[in-house]
């Protein structure tokens, strides 16, 4: 079992505060579901043909980041971090020359980012562009997005770090 440091969201928070806790408790999830491992570990894939791993569910989530708030509510030009073009996922699933440290460094700055663009805005009902639907969206609708989306990485992260060294747990 990995250390759990992870602080949980509050029982009886207004809306966002619990929608900035929950989506913080599950970057913090990733975090721990991948530390302590080697680049090698992180590296292990589920099983064929899947090119799934911890290191490119961390690439793929520094994207998520950076396309539902960056491109969003600040630069829709922004190149992604590893792919070409947007939500092209399994480009960074498959992009392989970066290391941990540097999966975790961009996944971490896109990370600061994404709080800052959120701390900075008045109300949840800033509305950006989502450049791949040329539809506007609230801060709102892209919290509850991105929260989705670890949710569902983080099931994923559960079970590739039971295969990597059997560790289980929260």
């Amino acid at each position: 079992m990995t250390s759990d440091d992870r602080v949980g969201p509050p029982l009886l928070g207004g809306e966002r505060e619990t929608l900035r806790a929950f989506l913080d408790y599950h970057r913090e999830t990733l975090a721990m579901k991948c530390a302590g491992l080697s680049d090698e570990q992180l590296r292990e894939r589920s099983m064929k043909p899947s090119t799934l791993s911890l290191l490119a569910l961390v690439r793929h989530l520094a994207e998520v980041e950076r396309a539902w708030f960056r491109r969003v509510f600040e630069d829709e030009d922004a190149p992604m971090v590893w792919s070409e073009k947007p939500f092209d996922f399994q480009a960074a699933y498959d992009a392989s020359a970066s290391t941990g440290a540097e999966a975790f460094a961009a996944w971490k700055a896109e990370v600061e980012t994404s709080r800052r663009i959120e701390r900075e805005a008045a109300s949840l009902d800033l509305v950006g562009r989502q450049p791949r639907w040329e539809k506007d969206v609230s801060l709102r609708m892209v919290m509850v997005h991105v929260l989705l989306e670890y949710g569902r990485h983080n099931g994923h992260a559960d079970l590739l770090r039971e295969g990597v060294d059997g560790t289980v747990g929260a």
